[in-house]
């Protein structure tokens, strides 16, 4: 059984439709690209996916439960999901150990010793031990990314969403936090994970989606997708993509 099952999602802005129609399923630690061109839809997917915004129609179903039920707790659901930002998001005024502990003291009511020992545990796997104490504006763009991605694995979600996580890094950090991903795939986390990143989806995706308009216009295995896209659309973005070198 798929893990998450993305079915007919329609998410309108006033009279634009961003997402005409997704259909995907995710499989237990799949993981899946998202790629396209700014504005495709890639951004907006994932924050339906975590509730932060409502569809308009279709629906999103969480290890077979429908989560896009107007009745649903998207607190409860968020408590599954984890999702990091192309802006870290981390609380200025926290600690990075505060940072980390705040989820699973206020919304898991884990004891503090307890949070505090696992995430400590975290912080160590991702090379962060050290920065425990520092406030984030005392951390490089790079080392930020990995503490939002420690804060989201800290409440051991099911599901992580990674939005364009590089985005905003130096091109020099941007290995260090595609490294932290590729030990996160070798550890069985499904994700999902839009990206600007080509080589890097090629590389790391079970499965690559192409989104233009806000449809899902091809979806298949990396080697598929990059060297013999059936979609004349995914022949013309990958074409440019060669053209600038990011391929």
């Amino acid at each position: 059984m798929s893990l998450l099952s993305i079915q007919g999602v329609w998410k309108n802005y006033h009279d634009h439709s961003v997402l005409r129609g997704i259909d995907l399923e995710v499989a237990p630690h799949e993981v899946v690209c998202l790629i396209g061109a700014s504005g495709s839809g890639k951004s907006t997917l994932l924050r339906c996916v975590n509730l932060l915004e409502s569809i308009d129609d279709g629906a999103v179903y969480l290890d077979g439960t429908e989560i896009t039920d107007v009745r649903t707790d998207p607190d409860d659901v968020r408590k599954r999901i984890g999702m990091v930002f192309q802006s870290y998001n981390l609380f200025p005024h926290m600690t990075v150990l505060e940072n980390v502990t705040l989820a699973p003291r206020k919304v898991h009511k884990t004891p503090a010793a307890k949070a505090e020992a696992e995430a400590m545990e975290l912080l160590a796997r991702f090379g962060l031990e050290g920065k425990a104490k520092e406030y984030p504006d005392r951390l490089s763009g790079g080392q930020q990314q990995r503490v939002a991605v420690v804060r989201s694995l800290a409440t051991q979600p099911r599901l992580l969403l990674l939005d364009e996580v590089t985005s905003a890094l130096d091109p020099t950090l941007v290995m260090e936090v595609l490294g932290v991903i590729r030990e996160l795939k070798a550890a069985g986390m499904t994700m999902i994970i839009a990206t600007h990143e080509m080589g890097f989806a090629r590389d790391i995706a079970d499965t690559v989606c192409f989104l233009e308009g806000g449809v899902l216009l091809e979806h298949g295995p990396p080697e598929q997708i990059f060297t013999a896209p059936e979609n004349p659309r995914t022949r013309e973005f990958l074409r440019r993509v060669l053209e600038s070198g990011r391929l």
